[in-house]
């Protein structure tokens, strides 16, 4: 753990939250640490860990992209539309200064891609599309499918939310939604994508790895009563 005193500018604080964290403690989590960063307070933070199963809706969604069976859904303050959080899925919201909103996206797409490289997924970016897709053929009637998804918000010059990738979840958690706002895509996971078992907790060292990378950050490890304390 590196000392409380001081913001470095090149570092990125590591914060690993666990498994079934309910959205709404990360989301509370995340705003106190804008604040902070916002402030000047705090240095660069990425918290990352996998959600208890959760619908949200971003403030383009639309009232059909919601489920139809009338499974509750968390409205936020993110951009983007109705998304699905859950075991086997990786999520990541940096918390950082950022300048150029849609260089942003970029590098966190980017950071997606490079893992899924990582891993033998070729992903790839689609105009138009938020988040990174493996392609589809057209001759085979095989849709594009989305790998990772991306929903932000800054303010005052700082991020909060982030990307998803998904690792091993059940992509059937999406047939209750119109994901993204997307209606004649797929959904897939790493594990699919492979044909072996590839669990968030793998990849999570990985994608820190890259993120920092994308970010020209240091990272370093930061527990969470640690961060609590600034």
């Amino acid at each position: 753990m590196r000392p409380i005193s001081g913001v470095d500018p090149h570092s990125l604080a590591v914060v690993r939250l666990g498994v079934d964290v309910p959205y709404e403690q990360a989301w509370s989590l995340q705003r106190w640490v804008h604040g902070k960063r916002a402030a000047g307070e705090l240095g660069d933070t990425l918290l990352i860990l996998e959600h208890a199963p959760v619908y949200t809706a971003g403030k383009r969604a639309a009232a059909h992209e919601r489920p139809a069976d009338g499974t509750p859904v968390i409205d936020v303050d993110r951009g983007g539309r109705v998304t699905w959080h859950g075991p086997g899925q990786l999520v990541a919201y940096p918390i950082v200064a950022v300048g150029d909103v849609v260089d942003y996206v970029c590098r966190l797409e980017e950071t997606m891609i490079q893992v899924c490289a990582d891993f033998g997924v070729t992903a790839r970016r689609v105009r138009g599309r938020a988040g990174v897709w493996a392609a589809g053929d057209a001759s085979l009637g095989l849709p594009d499918r989305q790998l990772g998804a991306v929903g932000i918000r800054v303010t005052r010059g700082v991020s909060m939310h982030g990307f998803a990738l998904n690792c091993a979840n059940d992509p059937r958690w999406f047939n209750r939604i119109v994901p993204c706002g997307l209606p004649d895509v797929g959904v897939s996971t790493l594990s699919a994508e492979t044909g072996r078992r590839i669990v968030a907790e793998e990849v999570m060292p990985i994608a820190e790895k890259r993120l920092a990378e994308a970010l020209g950050r240091e990272p370093f490890d930061l527990h969470e009563e640690d961060l609590l304390r600034r």
